[in-house]
C-alpha cells in the first residue's frame, strides 16, 4: 500500500478515534467476524464490533477469474488481523499474513492459520523448496495442489510467488513446511459458502462448463458446482450434450432443484444442485400450432423398442407408438414419414401419432380410428398370428385403430389347426364385425361365412318360391269357363 494511501487510511481513523469510546485491543493473528460498510477501489473497509472499524486491502476480496470484488456492503466476512497501528487507530485485516519477516511471524501465522507468500525456488524428489523471506520451506508434493500434480507440472511453478498455510515449524525455524492445498480447500469452502447464499430455487446464475457427459453438464456456480440434465440442455431433446456445451463455455442458468445428498466421501458435497439451461429460452409449445386429426410430415428422430419419435416442429416431436406400426414397417432414423396428431396433451407435452392414410396430404384433417358398425362385414390382411388367434389389418386403415382380433372360436376351424398354415401372414380374409372401440375392434370370420350362407340361402328359396311363368292372357282363359 502506497504512503499516500495509508495517510487517507489514517486521517478516517483519526476522525473515528476523536469520539471517545472504549477500544478493544487486537493483535496481530487474531480470527474477527466483521460486516462491510464500505467498498472501495483499493480497499474494503469492515466494521469489527460497532465501535471500531479496519479495513482489507482490495486485492484479497478480488475474484481470481474476472478480478471483481467478491463482497459488497452489508455481507460478513471472516479474516485475521495481519497489522495493528494504535497510535494511528489502524487495524489492517486479511486472508493472509504477506511475507512474514522472522520465524516469530511464522509461528504466529501458524497458530492463526494465516496464509504466508513465498517464492517456489526450485523442486526436488519430495516436493517444492520456498523461500519465505529469507526462510527456507519445504511443500510436500502432495499438497502443493488440490488435485494430483505431475513432475512437469511442479517444475512450472518455479519463480512464482504463491500463497500457504504453515503447518509444521521445526529446530527453531529450519524446518518449515507449508501447504497449498490446504489453503486451496479452505478457500473454496468459503467460495462455496459464498455462492450458496445466492444458490436458491428459481435463481438465474452464471457458471463455467466443468464437464460434458452423456447424462449432462457439470457447470462451476463459483465454487459449488451444479448438473444440466440432458433433459434440461434444450427444448429439442434430440441435442446431445457435446453438440451443445464445451468445457471452459459460460452459461447462464436456472436453479431447478436443490437437494440435500449424503456425500459420498469426506469433503463432498453434501447438496445436489439441478440446473436448466432451457427454461430461459422461449417454450416451443407455446406457440405450437398442431391440432387432433392433423395430417403432418414429420422426420424420425430417434426409435426405441417400444416405438418412434417424430419431430413435428423444432423441439416438439410426437410417439408413433410400436403398437401403430404395421409388422415389417420400416421407419429409418432421418426419414421423412406422414402422420396423423392422434392425440395431443399441451400441459405434459406429449403426443401420440398413428401412420397417415394412404393419399393423406400434409394439412388436412381426417379420421384418426377406423369408423366401421357392428355386424358390418368387411375385408383386410392377417398381419399376426398368435395361439389366441390372428390379427387383421382392416383394407383401408393403418395402425391399431383399424386392426382387429379374430379370436380362435371365430375363425371357424377345427380345434388344433395350425394356423400358421390356414391363415399365413398376408392372407386375404372377410370378416364380421362383433365389437367396436378403441382397441377394442373383434372380428369373425365364421361370422362373415354364416352371412354369406344365409344370405345365399335365403336368396335360393326366394327364388324356389316364385312361380315358374306367369303365362299368355290366352292360357289364362282356357281354364275358365265363358
Amino acid at each position: 500500500m502506497s504512503d499516500k494511501d495509508q495517510d487517507s487510511f489514517a486521517a478516517m481513523f483519526e476522525k473515528e478515534a476523536s469520539v471517545p469510546r472504549k477500544r478493544r485491543s487486537f493483535r496481530v493473528g487474531d480470527r474477527l467476524e466483521a460486516r462491510v460498510v464500505q467498498v472501495g477501489r483499493d480497499a474494503v473497509f469492515v466494521e469489527l464490533d460497532g465501535k471500531q472499524q479496519a479495513f482489507l486491502e482490495a486485492a484479497e476480496l478480488r475474484d481470481p477469474h474476472d478480478g471483481s470484488i467478491t463482497v459488497k456492503e452489508g455481507d460478513a466476512i471472516t479474516a485475521h488481523v495481519v497489522e495493528v497501528n494504535e497510535a494511528q487507530g489502524i487495524v489492517r485485516l486479511g486472508k493472509s499474513l504477506g511475507k512474514p519477516g522472522n520465524v516469530a511471524a511464522l509461528e504466529q501465522a501458524k497458530e492463526a492459520s494465516l496464509a504466508v507468500e513465498g517464492k517456489v525456488t526450485g523442486v526436488n524428489k519430495g516436493g517444492l523448496e520456498v523461500e519465505i523471506a529469507g526462510t527456507r520451506a519445504f511443500v510436500p508434493m502432495s499438497q502443493v495442489d488440490a488435485r494430483r500434480i505431475e513432475d512437469a507440472d511442479a517444475k512450472a511453478l518455479i519463480g512464482q510467488v504463491l500463497r500457504f498455510l504453515v503447518t509444521d515449524i521445526r529446530d527453531g525455524g529450519k524446518n518449515v513446511v507449508l501447504s497449498r492445498r490446504a489453503l486451496l480447500a479452505r478457500e473454496a469452502s468459503e467460495s462455496a459458502s459464498r455462492a450458496m447464499s445466492e444458490i436458491v430455487v428459481g435463481a438465474v446464475l452464471r457458471g463455467s462448463v466443468t464437464g460434458v457427459r452423456d447424462f449432462g453438464a457439470f457447470v462451476d456456480l463459483g465454487g459449488v458446482e451444479g448438473l444440466i440434465p440432458r433433459s434440461e440442455i434444450a427444448h429439442d431433446r434430440s441435442v446431445a450434450v457435446a453438440d451443445a456445451l464445451k468445457p471452459g463455455d459460460t452459461v447462464e442458468v436456472q436453479v431447478q432443484e436443490i437437494k440435500e445428498v449424503a456425500p459420498t466421501r469426506p469433503g463432498a458435497p453434501t447438496k445436489k444442485i439441478t440446473l436448466s439451461l432451457k427454461a430461459l429460452t422461449a417454450d416451443p409449445w407455446a406457440e405450437l400450432d398442431i391440432t387432433e386429426g392433423r395430417v403432418i410430415a414429420g422426420t424420425v428422430v430417434r426409435i426405441t423398442e417400444f416405438g418412434r419419435f417424430v419431430r413435428l416442429a423444432p423441439a416438439v416431436e410426437g410417439l408413433l407408438h410400436v403398437s401403430e406400426l404395421a409388422k415389417g414397417a420400416k421407419a429409418e432414423e432421418g426419414e421423412e414419414i406422414r402422420v396423423v396428431v392422434k392425440k395431443i396433451d399441451r400441459s405434459a407435452k406429449k403426443i401420440s401419432l398413428v401412420p397417415a392414410p394412404d393419399g393423406a396430404e400434409p394439412g388436412t384433417t381426417v379420421a384418426t380410428s377406423v369408423s366401421v358398425k357392428v355386424g358390418a362385414v368387411v375385408s383386410g390382411v392377417v398381419e399376426r398370428i398368435e395361439t389366441y388367434g390372428i390379427f387383421v389389418q382392416v383394407d383401408g386403415s393403418k395402425g391399431r385403430s383399424g386392426r382387429g382380433l379374430v379370436p380362435l372360436a371365430e375363425l371357424g376351424v377345427p380345434r388344433g389347426t395350425d394356423l400358421r398354415k390356414t391363415f399365413p401372414e398376408g392372407t386375404k380374409v372377410t370378416a364380421k364385425v362383433l365389437e367396436t372401440g378403441e382397441g377394442r375392434l373383434r372380428l369373425s370370420i365364421k361370422g362373415a361365412r354364416d352371412a354369406e350362407e344365409r344370405a345365399d340361402f335365403e336368396a335360393a328359396r326366394g327364388k324356389a318360391n316364385a312361380p315358374a311363368s306367369l303365362g299368355t292372357f290366352a292360357d289364362l282363359l282356357k281354364g275358365r269357363k265363358l
